[in-house]
């Protein structure tokens, strides 16, 4: 993914899209409590979609209003490319179903894309008060402070990471997804499989992690990462190699000293 695009968007942006997100994020974190929230799968679908509605309610007029002219994609779940122009790409709930069993990794996410890139991202960890920033040009922070990737070179001595990214994926897909980790579990020295993408993107970022990869195209948790990462110095491509951009089907966030070979590794799957 390339970030050598003009980024004319200004810090105002970011300190209203910021203010706009960490509110949202009050909100999700007055829905949470650590008791499990459903039994069937109704019930727990029906957490999920109050989840969402709450924290929209409260954070798409403000960013719609932030950035005049930009659209927003309604549906968290939906991949391929984007139409030209600004879109939000919102996850109101990211890590939804962590939230709605009583678990903490979730957060509010909000990243605006441009032509198919993300150009600024804003993603709030209510529970650690950790607020994760980007923009195009601009490097990657936590909490102001500047993030940069892992520096490791040895594959085998590398923390990776993966994960489903929707329910109902294909059985090609789960099939795929289970071949990958046993090949990255010969290659790699640990294999994290869980959810959501954003919060392993977030470690890869600051240099916790060392990669991660998805078959998936589903937009809303890849864009923050994708940028945070990219602005942290990583190396961000689909499983040919080439360019992330939105309406790539694959996605894979390396520090640069192990991208090839985890490249490698994942393109004989």
């Amino acid at each position: 993914m390339s970030t050598a695009m003009s980024f004319d968007l200004g810090a105002t942006l970011l300190s209203e899209v910021t203010g706009a997100v960490q509110a949202a994020a009050a909100t999700l974190r007055e829905r949470y409590t650590t008791e499990a929230r459903g039994v069937s799968l109704s019930e727990i679908v029906q957490e999920i979609h109050a989840n969402d509605a709450a924290v929209l309610a409260v954070l798409r007029e403000p960013l719609l209003r932030a950035r005049q002219g930009s659209r927003w994609v309604e549906d968290e779940l939906a991949g391929g490319a984007l139409p030209p122009g600004e879109w939000w790409v919102v996850d109101p709930a990211e890590g939804n179903i962590n939230h709605v069993h009583g678990m903490s990794d979730w957060a509010v996410t909000a990243t605006l894309v441009r032509d198919n890139q993300p150009v600024l991202t804003v993603v709030h960890l209510p529970l650690t008060g950790d607020t994760y920033t980007a923009t195009a040009g601009g490097g990657a922070h936590l909490n102001g402070r500047p993030l940069t990737v892992s520096a490791k070179d040895d594959l085998g001595a590398a923390l990776i990471g993966t994960g489903q990214a929707r329910p109902g994926e294909s059985t090609d897909t789960f099939r795929r997804i289970g071949a990958s980790v046993t090949a990255m579990l010969t290659a790699g020295l640990v294999v994290r499989v869980s959810v959501p993408a954003t919060l392993q993107l977030i470690h890869v970022a600051a240099g916790r992690m060392d990669a991660f990869w998805q078959f998936s195209d589903v937009r809303s948790g890849l864009v923050a990462g994708a940028l945070l990462v990219s602005e942290a110095g990583g190396t961000v491509t689909d499983l040919e190699g080439k360019p992330w951009n939105a309406g790539s089907h694959d996605f894979l966030a390396a520090a640069p000293g192990i991208h090839t070979a985890a490249l490698d590794v994942l393109t004989e799957i």
